[in-house]
């Protein structure tokens, strides 16, 4: 299997998604890119250990992509060997009423990780410059000062709403939080295949909705849409990634590999030292446990 650089799918740069692969032609089999995570899987979960004996960072992974991407299966997949209490995943829907009756970042705040910890955003707080763009209509909800129809919505209000997401980040991550995005990269028609398969086999009919075809018919608004977050949110303290995920196994390792490899720039994350006072007692704890 070709070796990976996990900063080739860095954005660093303003980007154009059609010029993105969407699939990695990596000579790889099947098994070979299963055992290439096996092993990254392990490696996190080591880190996650020493993570919470740390007790100084969370770490925020936020995964965006278009619906059948991968998102659910990755998760599953990429943390199944944490510890269960390491990670906790927040899949965030259409706001409830309580949600609304806040800002629409507060809910995010709530679910951001513990220290020595992992929290996983499928999908994240970029739904409110995603599918609030595609569909303007969702912001009247939140009931904002001003905006009394559509037509308020100026292009004004977006671009402040980028710059209260990049300000949020800014937060968090001087804060203690690590932050890593990624958006899984999928063709139209790989996700037409995928929703044919839904459709096609029994097992996988409760994951089929309609509403996937409406939306859809809103592909190019999607990618019109996820350019320019990814373009205007890029920071250096909060990267994008943006990851082939027409073939899921690769999309997996991709982002095991990423997030390994950005955990290593933490070079102080280490087990704390034991007091000196108890370790030159351990030969009298061992004789008064021995004696029990």
């Amino acid at each position: 299997m070709k070796s990976i650089n996990p900063e080739n799918f860095k954005v660093v740069d303003t980007i154009a998604l059609a010029n993105r692969p969407t699939n990695l032609f990596n000579e790889a089999s099947d098994d070979d890119k299963e055992n290439k995570l096996d092993k990254v899987q392990k490696k996190l979960s080591e880190l996650q250990d020493v993570m919470y004996a740390h007790n100084r960072y969370g770490v925020l992974i936020c995964l965006q992509g278009m619906d059948t991407s991968g998102k659910d299966s990755l998760i599953r997949e990429v943390f199944k060997e944490f510890n269960p209490r390491g990670v906790v995943v927040h899949s965030f829907k259409t706001p409830n009423s309580t949600e609304l009756e806040h800002d629409y970042l507060w809910r995010h705040y709530l679910a951001l990780p513990e220290k020595g910890k992992f929290a996983v955003f499928n999908r994240t707080h970029y739904e409110n410059v995603l599918v609030t763009r595609v569909h303007p209509e969702y912001i009247l909800n939140e009931n904002l000062p001003g905006i009394e129809e559509v037509t308020d919505i100026t292009p004004q209000f977006w671009e402040n709403r980028m710059e209260q997401i990049n300000n949020f980040e800014k937060h968090i991550t001087q804060n203690g939080t690590i932050v890593l995005k990624f958006y899984l990269h999928l063709s139209k028609e790989e996700q037409r295949e995928r929703l044919l398969r839904r459709l096609e086999e029994e097992e996988h009919h409760w994951k089929f909705s309609a509403g996937d075809l409406k939306e859809r018919e809103r592909w190019d608004d999607y990618m019109k849409y996820y350019e320019e977050a990814i373009n205007k949110t890029a920071t250096i303290n909060a990267p994008w990634y943006v990851v082939p995920a027409d073939d899921k196994d690769m999309c997996r390792y991709i982002i095991a590999e990423i997030i390994w490899n950005e955990m290593q720039k933490y070079t102080d994350i280490k087990e704390p030292e034991l007091d000196e006072k108890v370790k030159l007692n351990f030969s009298m704890y061992k004789e008064q446990l021995s004696k029990e």
